[in-house]
Protein backbone atom coordinates (compact mmCIF):
# COMPACT_ATOMS: atom_id res chain seq x y z
CA UNK A 1 0.00 0.00 0.00
CA UNK A 2 1.23 3.81 -1.30
CA UNK A 3 0.45 6.56 1.11
CA UNK A 4 0.86 9.76 -1.06
CA UNK A 5 1.36 12.76 0.95
CA UNK A 6 1.52 16.11 0.22
CA UNK A 7 3.54 18.38 1.23
CA UNK A 8 3.57 22.41 1.02
CA UNK A 9 6.13 24.06 -0.52
CA UNK A 10 7.56 26.58 2.11
CA UNK A 11 6.77 29.96 1.14
CA UNK A 12 9.59 32.89 1.10
CA UNK A 13 9.73 34.90 4.52
CA UNK A 14 6.96 38.02 4.45
CA UNK A 15 4.75 36.60 2.31
CA UNK A 16 1.21 35.87 3.35
CA UNK A 17 -1.68 34.37 2.34
CA UNK A 18 -4.72 36.12 0.80
CA UNK A 19 -7.20 34.72 4.18
CA UNK A 20 -4.24 35.20 6.43
CA UNK A 21 -4.22 39.16 4.98
CA UNK A 22 -7.75 39.42 5.51
CA UNK A 23 -7.73 38.15 9.30
CA UNK A 24 -4.57 40.73 9.89
CA UNK A 25 -6.48 43.98 8.14
CA UNK A 26 -9.68 42.99 10.53
CA UNK A 27 -7.79 42.83 13.51
CA UNK A 28 -6.26 46.05 12.55
CA UNK A 29 -9.79 47.72 11.94
CA UNK A 30 -10.93 46.99 15.38
CA UNK A 31 -8.13 47.49 17.18
CA UNK A 32 -8.51 51.35 15.52
CA UNK A 33 -12.01 51.33 16.67
CA UNK A 34 -11.17 50.37 20.60
CA UNK A 35 -8.55 52.81 21.02
CA UNK A 36 -10.68 54.86 19.68
CA UNK A 37 -13.27 53.67 22.17
CA UNK A 38 -10.63 54.69 25.07
CA UNK A 39 -9.50 57.86 23.76
CA UNK A 40 -13.16 58.74 24.54
CA UNK A 41 -13.39 56.83 27.76
CA UNK A 42 -10.37 58.82 29.08
CA UNK A 43 -11.54 62.05 27.51
CA UNK A 44 -7.67 62.92 26.15
CA UNK A 45 -7.37 66.85 27.47
CA UNK A 46 -6.74 69.02 24.28
CA UNK A 47 -9.59 67.88 22.35
CA UNK A 48 -12.35 70.68 21.52
CA UNK A 49 -15.91 70.02 21.94
CA UNK A 50 -16.93 69.34 18.32
CA UNK A 51 -14.07 65.95 18.79
CA UNK A 52 -15.89 64.60 21.89
CA UNK A 53 -19.29 64.94 20.49
CA UNK A 54 -17.98 63.22 17.22
CA UNK A 55 -16.50 60.45 19.68
CA UNK A 56 -19.39 59.95 22.13
CA UNK A 57 -20.02 56.36 23.27
CA UNK A 58 -23.10 55.55 20.62
CA UNK A 59 -21.43 57.39 18.08
CA UNK A 60 -20.58 55.33 15.05
CA UNK A 61 -17.37 57.69 14.69
CA UNK A 62 -15.81 55.91 18.12
CA UNK A 63 -17.00 52.75 16.95
CA UNK A 64 -18.99 51.54 20.25
CA UNK A 65 -21.92 50.56 18.17
CA UNK A 66 -20.24 47.80 15.97
CA UNK A 67 -18.61 46.53 19.16
CA UNK A 68 -19.64 42.83 19.27
CA UNK A 69 -22.11 42.56 21.87
CA UNK A 70 -20.40 39.50 23.66
CA UNK A 71 -17.50 42.33 24.35
CA UNK A 72 -20.12 44.90 25.49
CA UNK A 73 -22.08 42.56 27.99
CA UNK A 74 -18.59 41.72 29.65
CA UNK A 75 -17.65 45.20 29.98
CA UNK A 76 -20.69 46.21 31.63
CA UNK A 77 -20.83 43.03 33.55
CA UNK A 78 -18.07 44.90 36.19
CA UNK A 79 -21.14 48.01 36.81
CA UNK A 80 -22.82 48.01 39.62
CA UNK A 81 -27.11 47.82 38.83
CA UNK A 82 -27.52 51.13 39.04
CA UNK A 83 -25.37 51.97 36.38
CA UNK A 84 -26.78 49.58 34.11
CA UNK A 85 -29.78 50.99 34.45
CA UNK A 86 -28.61 54.80 33.65
CA UNK A 87 -26.38 53.12 30.78
CA UNK A 88 -29.12 51.69 29.43
CA UNK A 89 -30.84 54.89 28.56
CA UNK A 90 -27.61 55.54 26.50
CA UNK A 91 -28.66 53.41 22.62
CA UNK A 92 -31.19 50.64 21.67
CA UNK A 93 -27.93 48.39 21.06
CA UNK A 94 -26.63 48.86 24.54
CA UNK A 95 -30.13 48.78 26.42
CA UNK A 96 -30.42 45.42 24.35
CA UNK A 97 -27.02 43.98 25.63
CA UNK A 98 -27.56 45.63 29.36
CA UNK A 99 -30.75 43.29 29.74
CA UNK A 100 -28.68 40.42 28.93
CA UNK A 101 -29.69 37.42 31.10
CA UNK A 102 -26.12 36.98 32.66
CA UNK A 103 -26.05 40.59 33.90
CA UNK A 104 -29.17 40.10 35.99
CA UNK A 105 -28.70 36.94 38.21
CA UNK A 106 -30.57 39.01 41.03
CA UNK A 107 -32.71 41.77 41.65
CA UNK A 108 -33.17 43.93 44.90
CA UNK A 109 -35.57 46.33 44.69
CA UNK A 110 -36.90 48.90 47.19
CA UNK A 111 -39.62 50.69 45.95
CA UNK A 112 -41.75 53.61 47.92
CA UNK A 113 -45.55 52.95 47.91
CA UNK A 114 -45.75 55.94 45.16
CA UNK A 115 -47.62 56.38 41.85
CA UNK A 116 -44.28 57.81 40.55
CA UNK A 117 -42.60 54.18 41.24
CA UNK A 118 -45.32 52.71 38.96
CA UNK A 119 -43.44 53.15 35.54
CA UNK A 120 -39.80 52.06 36.81
CA UNK A 121 -40.89 49.09 38.34
CA UNK A 122 -43.08 48.09 34.79
CA UNK A 123 -39.67 48.78 32.55
CA UNK A 124 -37.44 46.88 35.04
CA UNK A 125 -39.71 43.63 35.84
CA UNK A 126 -40.79 43.67 31.74
CA UNK A 127 -36.93 43.31 31.40
CA UNK A 128 -35.69 40.98 33.97
CA UNK A 129 -39.29 39.60 35.50
CA UNK A 130 -38.80 36.64 33.10
CA UNK A 131 -35.52 35.45 33.77
CA UNK A 132 -34.41 37.02 37.09
CA UNK A 133 -32.47 33.91 39.39
CA UNK A 134 -33.44 35.90 42.65
CA UNK A 135 -36.03 38.39 43.19
CA UNK A 136 -36.10 40.42 46.61
CA UNK A 137 -38.93 43.68 46.78
CA UNK A 138 -39.62 45.77 49.69
CA UNK A 139 -42.41 47.65 49.58
CA UNK A 140 -41.84 50.83 51.71
CA UNK A 141 -45.12 52.80 52.77
CA UNK A 142 -44.10 56.28 53.74
CA UNK A 143 -45.85 57.21 57.34
CA UNK A 144 -49.07 58.92 55.89
CA UNK A 145 -50.21 58.78 59.68
CA UNK A 146 -47.17 61.62 60.70
CA UNK A 147 -48.33 64.83 60.75
CA UNK A 148 -45.28 66.22 58.29
CA UNK A 149 -46.41 69.47 57.47
CA UNK A 150 -46.43 68.33 53.52
CA UNK A 151 -48.90 68.79 51.66
CA UNK A 152 -52.75 68.34 52.23
CA UNK A 153 -51.83 67.14 55.97
CA UNK A 154 -54.51 69.06 56.88
CA UNK A 155 -51.58 71.61 58.96
CA UNK A 156 -53.43 74.65 58.25
CA UNK A 157 -56.95 73.69 59.47
CA UNK A 158 -58.75 75.25 62.57
CA UNK A 159 -58.71 73.90 65.79
CA UNK A 160 -61.98 72.39 66.62
CA UNK A 161 -64.40 69.90 65.42
CA UNK A 162 -64.07 71.37 61.91
CA UNK A 163 -60.27 71.30 61.83
CA UNK A 164 -60.42 67.84 62.54
CA UNK A 165 -63.04 66.82 60.33
CA UNK A 166 -61.15 68.23 57.22
CA UNK A 167 -58.41 66.44 58.86
CA UNK A 168 -59.52 63.04 58.70
CA UNK A 169 -60.92 63.85 54.90
CA UNK A 170 -57.54 64.50 53.77
CA UNK A 171 -56.27 61.76 55.80
CA UNK A 172 -58.66 59.42 54.53
CA UNK A 173 -57.85 60.37 50.58
CA UNK A 174 -54.05 59.68 51.34
CA UNK A 175 -54.73 56.37 53.22
CA UNK A 176 -56.84 54.93 49.51
CA UNK A 177 -54.15 56.17 47.36
CA UNK A 178 -51.54 54.24 49.19
CA UNK A 179 -53.27 51.45 48.88
CA UNK A 180 -54.75 51.49 45.97
CA UNK A 181 -50.51 52.06 44.66
CA UNK A 182 -49.58 49.08 47.05
CA UNK A 183 -52.26 47.26 45.22
CA UNK A 184 -51.10 48.35 41.33
CA UNK A 185 -47.38 47.72 42.29
CA UNK A 186 -47.92 44.33 43.80
CA UNK A 187 -49.85 43.42 40.86
CA UNK A 188 -46.45 44.27 38.60
CA UNK A 189 -44.14 42.63 40.25
CA UNK A 190 -46.35 38.93 40.03
CA UNK A 191 -47.47 39.39 36.70
CA UNK A 192 -43.89 40.07 35.73
CA UNK A 193 -42.66 36.75 37.12
CA UNK A 194 -45.72 34.49 36.76
CA UNK A 195 -44.25 32.28 33.93
CA UNK A 196 -40.50 32.47 35.66
CA UNK A 197 -39.05 29.00 35.94
CA UNK A 198 -35.80 30.12 36.57
CA UNK A 199 -36.37 30.97 40.32
CA UNK A 200 -34.71 30.34 42.69
CA UNK A 201 -35.29 32.97 45.39
CA UNK A 202 -38.48 35.02 45.88
CA UNK A 203 -38.53 37.07 48.50
CA UNK A 204 -41.22 39.97 49.52
CA UNK A 205 -41.84 42.52 52.40
CA UNK A 206 -44.45 44.60 52.53
CA UNK A 207 -43.97 47.48 55.40
CA UNK A 208 -47.64 48.17 56.00
CA UNK A 209 -47.66 48.38 59.65
CA UNK A 210 -48.88 51.81 59.36
CA UNK A 211 -52.04 50.52 57.83
CA UNK A 212 -52.01 48.52 60.87
CA UNK A 213 -51.90 51.31 63.55
CA UNK A 214 -55.44 51.68 63.67
CA UNK A 215 -56.74 47.95 64.10
CA UNK A 216 -59.33 47.34 60.93
CA UNK A 217 -58.12 50.55 59.73
CA UNK A 218 -56.22 48.64 57.11
CA UNK A 219 -59.35 46.55 56.07
CA UNK A 220 -61.98 49.42 55.95
CA UNK A 221 -59.74 51.64 53.60
CA UNK A 222 -59.14 48.08 51.47
CA UNK A 223 -63.10 47.25 50.82
CA UNK A 224 -62.81 50.89 49.71
CA UNK A 225 -60.18 50.29 47.31
CA UNK A 226 -60.88 46.92 46.28
CA UNK A 227 -65.12 46.81 47.37
CA UNK A 228 -65.67 43.68 45.35
CA UNK A 229 -62.26 41.25 46.45
CA UNK A 230 -61.16 41.04 42.44
CA UNK A 231 -57.63 42.73 43.23
CA UNK A 232 -56.77 40.92 46.26
CA UNK A 233 -58.15 37.40 44.58
CA UNK A 234 -56.29 38.23 41.59
CA UNK A 235 -52.91 39.08 43.61
CA UNK A 236 -53.52 35.55 45.59
CA UNK A 237 -53.91 33.88 42.39
CA UNK A 238 -50.81 34.92 40.84
CA UNK A 239 -48.88 34.22 43.84
CA UNK A 240 -50.15 30.44 44.04
CA UNK A 241 -49.56 30.34 39.75
CA UNK A 242 -46.17 31.32 40.72
CA UNK A 243 -45.56 28.69 43.07
CA UNK A 244 -47.09 25.89 40.45
CA UNK A 245 -44.90 26.99 38.13
CA UNK A 246 -41.54 27.04 39.58
CA UNK A 247 -38.83 24.20 38.98
CA UNK A 248 -35.95 25.29 40.58
CA UNK A 249 -37.56 27.68 43.79
CA UNK A 250 -35.30 27.06 47.46
CA UNK A 251 -35.98 29.94 48.77
CA UNK A 252 -39.42 31.26 50.06
CA UNK A 253 -39.97 34.65 52.14
CA UNK A 254 -43.29 36.53 52.28
CA UNK A 255 -42.97 39.40 55.09
CA UNK A 256 -45.80 42.03 56.22
CA UNK A 257 -47.74 41.71 53.51
CA UNK A 258 -51.42 42.91 53.16
CA UNK A 259 -53.75 39.82 51.44
CA UNK A 260 -50.86 37.84 49.77
CA UNK A 261 -50.60 34.70 51.69
CA UNK A 262 -53.39 32.46 52.41
CA UNK A 263 -53.31 29.03 54.39
CA UNK A 264 -53.72 27.54 51.23
CA UNK A 265 -51.05 28.90 49.37
CA UNK A 266 -48.29 26.47 50.09
CA UNK A 267 -50.26 23.49 48.72
CA UNK A 268 -49.71 24.97 45.13
CA UNK A 269 -46.28 23.96 45.55
CA UNK A 270 -45.31 20.69 44.42
CA UNK A 271 -44.11 17.96 46.36
CA UNK A 272 -40.40 17.99 44.35
CA UNK A 273 -40.40 21.99 45.26
CA UNK A 274 -41.13 21.48 48.54
CA UNK A 275 -39.01 18.40 49.75
CA UNK A 276 -35.67 20.63 48.09
CA UNK A 277 -36.95 24.22 49.59
CA UNK A 278 -33.91 25.41 52.04
CA UNK A 279 -35.58 28.05 53.50
CA UNK A 280 -39.24 28.90 54.29
CA UNK A 281 -40.61 32.74 55.67
CA UNK A 282 -44.31 33.48 56.30
CA UNK A 283 -44.46 36.18 58.62
CA UNK A 284 -48.08 38.07 58.78
CA UNK A 285 -49.71 38.74 61.90
CA UNK A 286 -53.22 39.65 60.03
CA UNK A 287 -54.43 36.34 59.72
CA UNK A 288 -58.15 36.06 61.37
CA UNK A 289 -58.86 33.96 64.17
CA UNK A 290 -56.94 30.35 64.59
CA UNK A 291 -55.79 30.11 61.04
CA UNK A 292 -52.22 29.88 60.13
CA UNK A 293 -50.22 29.87 57.07
CA UNK A 294 -48.91 26.43 57.61
CA UNK A 295 -49.91 23.14 59.40
CA UNK A 296 -47.69 20.28 60.89
CA UNK A 297 -48.65 17.95 58.31
CA UNK A 298 -47.95 20.75 55.73
CA UNK A 299 -44.20 21.34 57.35
CA UNK A 300 -43.61 17.48 56.83
CA UNK A 301 -43.67 18.26 53.46
CA UNK A 302 -40.24 20.35 53.57
CA UNK A 303 -37.45 18.03 54.53
CA UNK A 304 -34.81 19.98 53.43
CA UNK A 305 -35.15 22.93 55.54
CA UNK A 306 -32.36 24.81 57.17
CA UNK A 307 -34.07 27.74 57.97
CA UNK A 308 -37.53 28.56 59.01
CA UNK A 309 -39.44 31.87 59.59
CA UNK A 310 -42.95 32.20 61.32
CA UNK A 311 -45.04 33.86 64.10
CA UNK A 312 -45.03 32.29 67.10
CA UNK A 313 -48.08 30.99 67.83
CA UNK A 314 -48.30 29.04 64.45
CA UNK A 315 -44.72 27.26 65.80
CA UNK A 316 -46.44 24.20 67.91
CA UNK A 317 -45.48 21.95 69.45
CA UNK A 318 -46.27 19.07 66.46
CA UNK A 319 -44.22 21.11 64.20
CA UNK A 320 -41.36 21.05 66.87
CA UNK A 321 -41.67 17.28 66.51
CA UNK A 322 -42.04 17.16 62.78
CA UNK A 323 -38.74 18.87 62.62
CA UNK A 324 -36.86 16.61 65.15
CA UNK A 325 -37.84 13.40 62.58
CA UNK A 326 -35.10 11.78 61.09
CA UNK A 327 -36.24 11.92 57.50
CA UNK A 328 -35.98 15.73 57.91
CA UNK A 329 -32.65 17.69 57.68
CA UNK A 330 -31.21 18.89 61.26
CA UNK A 331 -32.88 22.74 61.00
CA UNK A 332 -30.19 25.55 61.49
CA UNK A 333 -31.92 28.79 61.80
CA UNK A 334 -35.30 29.78 63.39
CA UNK A 335 -37.22 33.37 63.55
CA UNK A 336 -40.16 33.29 65.72
CA UNK A 337 -42.03 37.07 65.37
CA UNK A 338 -44.28 37.24 68.95
CA UNK A 339 -46.97 40.03 68.13
CA UNK A 340 -49.57 41.19 70.82
CA UNK A 341 -51.96 40.75 67.66
CA UNK A 342 -51.22 36.83 67.21
CA UNK A 343 -51.23 36.55 71.05
CA UNK A 344 -54.83 38.17 71.94
CA UNK A 345 -56.64 35.73 68.82
CA UNK A 346 -54.58 32.71 69.26
CA UNK A 347 -53.57 30.79 71.93
CA UNK A 348 -50.00 30.14 73.72
CA UNK A 349 -51.05 26.38 75.10
CA UNK A 350 -49.90 24.59 71.74
CA UNK A 351 -46.75 26.22 71.89
CA UNK A 352 -43.20 23.54 72.23
CA UNK A 353 -42.43 23.03 75.64
CA UNK A 354 -38.81 22.82 77.03
CA UNK A 355 -38.67 19.09 76.29
CA UNK A 356 -39.55 19.65 72.49
CA UNK A 357 -36.36 22.36 72.43
CA UNK A 358 -34.60 20.07 73.95
CA UNK A 359 -35.14 17.32 71.05
CA UNK A 360 -34.93 19.92 68.49
CA UNK A 361 -31.12 21.06 70.02
CA UNK A 362 -30.01 17.60 69.77
CA UNK A 363 -31.38 17.26 66.31
CA UNK A 364 -29.07 19.80 65.18
CA UNK A 365 -26.57 21.24 67.55
CA UNK A 366 -25.69 24.44 65.23
CA UNK A 367 -29.60 25.55 66.01
CA UNK A 368 -30.18 28.92 66.87
CA UNK A 369 -33.16 31.09 67.44
CA UNK A 370 -34.28 35.10 66.78
CA UNK A 371 -36.97 36.53 68.40
CA UNK A 372 -39.08 39.60 67.83
CA UNK A 373 -41.12 40.63 70.69
CA UNK A 374 -43.98 43.13 69.84
CA UNK A 375 -46.22 44.57 72.65
CA UNK A 376 -45.60 41.34 74.96
CA UNK A 377 -46.90 41.38 78.45
CA UNK A 378 -44.47 40.23 80.77
CA UNK A 379 -45.98 36.89 82.17
CA UNK A 380 -46.39 36.07 78.35
CA UNK A 381 -42.52 36.60 78.00
CA UNK A 382 -41.76 34.16 81.05
CA UNK A 383 -44.16 31.57 79.30
CA UNK A 384 -42.61 31.83 76.18
CA UNK A 385 -38.91 32.28 76.90
CA UNK A 386 -38.18 28.21 77.59
CA UNK A 387 -34.56 27.47 79.27
CA UNK A 388 -33.49 24.89 76.35
CA UNK A 389 -33.99 27.42 73.80
CA UNK A 390 -30.70 28.68 71.66
CA UNK A 391 -31.36 32.04 71.66
CA UNK A 392 -28.93 34.26 69.83
CA UNK A 393 -30.84 37.30 68.75
CA UNK A 394 -33.78 39.01 71.00
CA UNK A 395 -35.39 42.02 70.20
CA UNK A 396 -38.19 43.91 71.96
CA UNK A 397 -40.40 46.79 70.68
CA UNK A 398 -42.64 48.49 72.76
CA UNK A 399 -45.85 51.08 72.35
CA UNK A 400 -47.65 49.95 75.43
CA UNK A 401 -46.05 47.47 77.22
CA UNK A 402 -42.61 48.03 78.70
CA UNK A 403 -40.04 45.16 79.36
CA UNK A 404 -39.43 44.53 83.06
CA UNK A 405 -36.27 44.31 84.20
CA UNK A 406 -36.97 40.45 85.32
CA UNK A 407 -37.48 39.61 81.74
CA UNK A 408 -33.46 40.94 80.76
CA UNK A 409 -32.10 39.17 84.06
CA UNK A 410 -33.82 36.02 82.80
CA UNK A 411 -32.01 36.10 79.63
CA UNK A 412 -28.93 36.94 80.87
CA UNK A 413 -29.29 33.91 83.35
CA UNK A 414 -30.90 31.49 80.41
CA UNK A 415 -28.81 32.29 77.10
CA UNK A 416 -25.49 33.09 78.13
CA UNK A 417 -23.64 30.76 76.04
CA UNK A 418 -25.94 31.81 72.44
CA UNK A 419 -26.81 35.50 72.99
CA UNK A 420 -24.89 38.09 70.37
CA UNK A 421 -27.80 40.24 69.90
CA UNK A 422 -30.27 42.20 72.52
CA UNK A 423 -32.16 45.46 71.27
CA UNK A 424 -34.42 46.82 73.29
CA UNK A 425 -36.77 49.51 71.67
CA UNK A 426 -39.68 51.49 73.81
CA UNK A 427 -41.56 53.50 71.47
CA UNK A 428 -42.83 56.49 73.79
CA UNK A 429 -43.66 59.89 73.12
CA UNK A 430 -43.08 61.37 76.56
CA UNK A 431 -39.40 61.63 76.98
CA UNK A 432 -39.48 62.66 80.32
CA UNK A 433 -40.27 59.33 82.20
CA UNK A 434 -38.35 56.44 80.36
CA UNK A 435 -39.20 53.26 82.50
CA UNK A 436 -35.75 52.32 84.60
CA UNK A 437 -34.68 48.77 84.85
CA UNK A 438 -31.94 48.96 87.37
CA UNK A 439 -35.26 50.41 89.81
CA UNK A 440 -35.05 49.12 93.46
CA UNK A 441 -31.66 46.58 92.41
CA UNK A 442 -28.88 45.86 93.77
CA UNK A 443 -27.26 45.00 90.15
CA UNK A 444 -28.38 47.00 87.07
CA UNK A 445 -30.18 44.14 85.12
CA UNK A 446 -28.00 45.66 81.29
CA UNK A 447 -24.89 45.37 83.38
CA UNK A 448 -25.53 41.68 84.75
CA UNK A 449 -26.65 40.66 80.68
CA UNK A 450 -23.21 42.12 79.73
CA UNK A 451 -21.24 40.39 82.39
CA UNK A 452 -22.79 36.78 81.98
CA UNK A 453 -23.44 36.95 77.99
CA UNK A 454 -20.05 36.60 77.24
CA UNK A 455 -20.90 36.20 73.16
CA UNK A 456 -22.51 39.57 73.27
CA UNK A 457 -22.00 41.70 70.32
CA UNK A 458 -24.49 44.19 69.46
CA UNK A 459 -26.56 46.37 72.30
CA UNK A 460 -29.00 48.83 71.08
CA UNK A 461 -31.27 50.54 73.81
CA UNK A 462 -34.14 53.53 73.25
CA UNK A 463 -36.80 54.43 75.58
CA UNK A 464 -35.21 53.05 78.40
CA UNK A 465 -33.43 55.08 81.45
CA UNK A 466 -29.72 53.72 80.68
CA UNK A 467 -27.31 55.48 83.66
CA UNK A 468 -23.88 57.09 82.67
CA UNK A 469 -22.15 54.88 84.71
CA UNK A 470 -23.96 51.50 84.17
CA UNK A 471 -22.87 52.27 80.30
CA UNK A 472 -19.06 52.87 81.21
CA UNK A 473 -19.02 49.41 83.14
CA UNK A 474 -21.13 47.72 79.36
CA UNK A 475 -18.36 49.02 77.78
CA UNK A 476 -15.33 48.10 80.44
CA UNK A 477 -16.67 44.57 80.81
CA UNK A 478 -17.59 43.81 76.71
CA UNK A 479 -14.50 46.23 75.67
CA UNK A 480 -13.77 45.16 72.12
CA UNK A 481 -15.88 42.29 71.35
CA UNK A 482 -18.78 44.69 71.72
CA UNK A 483 -18.92 45.83 68.08
CA UNK A 484 -21.77 47.77 68.23
CA UNK A 485 -23.22 49.51 71.05
CA UNK A 486 -26.31 51.90 70.17
CA UNK A 487 -27.82 54.22 72.41
CA UNK A 488 -30.11 57.14 71.90
CA UNK A 489 -29.34 60.44 73.59
CA UNK A 490 -32.22 60.57 75.23
CA UNK A 491 -31.78 57.35 77.35
CA UNK A 492 -29.08 58.14 79.25
CA UNK A 493 -29.20 59.97 82.55
CA UNK A 494 -26.33 61.15 85.06
CA UNK A 495 -26.08 60.74 88.59
CA UNK A 496 -26.72 63.95 90.80
CA UNK A 497 -22.84 63.57 91.94
CA UNK A 498 -21.75 63.52 88.08
CA UNK A 499 -23.68 66.80 87.48
CA UNK A 500 -22.39 68.10 90.60
CA UNK A 501 -18.75 68.27 89.57
CA UNK A 502 -17.95 71.32 87.87
CA UNK A 503 -14.45 70.01 87.02
CA UNK A 504 -15.40 67.64 85.12
CA UNK A 505 -17.75 67.49 82.03
CA UNK A 506 -20.12 64.68 82.35
CA UNK A 507 -21.23 63.87 78.61
CA UNK A 508 -16.90 64.44 77.37
CA UNK A 509 -16.37 61.71 80.44
CA UNK A 510 -18.76 59.67 79.34
CA UNK A 511 -17.80 59.33 75.64
CA UNK A 512 -14.26 59.18 76.41
CA UNK A 513 -14.52 56.33 79.21
CA UNK A 514 -17.02 54.68 76.98
CA UNK A 515 -14.60 54.64 73.88
CA UNK A 516 -11.64 53.67 75.86
CA UNK A 517 -13.55 50.54 77.08
CA UNK A 518 -14.99 49.48 73.54
CA UNK A 519 -11.66 50.19 71.95
CA UNK A 520 -13.17 52.57 69.63
CA UNK A 521 -15.00 56.08 69.56
CA UNK A 522 -18.35 55.74 70.48
CA UNK A 523 -20.94 58.51 70.96
CA UNK A 524 -24.47 58.60 71.89
CA UNK A 525 -27.01 58.47 68.88
CA UNK A 526 -27.96 62.05 68.35
CA UNK A 527 -30.65 61.70 65.52
CA UNK A 528 -33.03 58.07 66.42
CA UNK A 529 -34.35 58.50 62.79
CA UNK A 530 -30.91 57.63 61.24
CA UNK A 531 -31.08 54.19 62.31
CA UNK A 532 -33.58 51.48 61.11
CA UNK A 533 -33.32 49.59 64.53
CA UNK A 534 -35.08 52.00 65.90
CA UNK A 535 -37.59 53.83 63.10
CA UNK A 536 -38.45 50.86 61.05
CA UNK A 537 -38.91 48.17 63.67
CA UNK A 538 -40.60 45.89 61.22
CA UNK A 539 -38.23 46.38 58.42
CA UNK A 540 -34.94 45.63 60.82
CA UNK A 541 -36.35 42.35 61.58
CA UNK A 542 -37.11 41.32 58.30
CA UNK A 543 -33.40 41.84 56.74
CA UNK A 544 -31.66 41.37 60.16
CA UNK A 545 -34.39 37.64 59.45
CA UNK A 546 -32.48 37.33 56.19
CA UNK A 547 -29.09 37.47 56.80
CA UNK A 548 -29.48 35.70 59.79
CA UNK A 549 -31.23 32.47 57.50
CA UNK A 550 -28.30 33.31 55.03
CA UNK A 551 -25.65 32.31 57.49
CA UNK A 552 -25.93 29.07 57.62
Amino acid sequence: MLLFLSVPQPRPPGVRTRAGAARVARWRRQLRRLRGLLRGLRGRPGTGGRRRGRMALCGQAAGAASLPSELIVHIFSFLPAPDRLRASASCSHWRECLFYPALWPQLRICLRVSPAEQPRLEFLMRKCGWFVRELRVEFAAENYLSGGGGPGDGGGADAGTGGEEVEALQLSSRWLEVLRTYLELVLCVLVSIRNNRNLQKFSLFGDISVLQQQGSLSNTYLSKVDPDGKKIKQIQQLFEEILSNSRQLKWLSCGFMLEIVTPTSLSSLSNSIANTMEHLSLLDNNIPGNSTLITAVELERFVNLRSLALDFCDFTAEMARVLTDSNHVPLQRLSLLVHNVSVMHKSLDNMPNDEHWKALSRKSTSLRVYIMAFDIKSEDMLKILKPSIPLERIHFDSYVTCVSGAIVDLISRQYDKFLTHFILMNDVIDTSGFPDLSDNRNEDPLVLLAWKCTKLSLLAIHGYTVWAHNLIAIARLRGSDLKVLEVTEESIDFDQGELADQDVDPVHNLIEQVSLGLGQPWHAVMDIESLSVFTEPNRHFYREMQTFSEDV
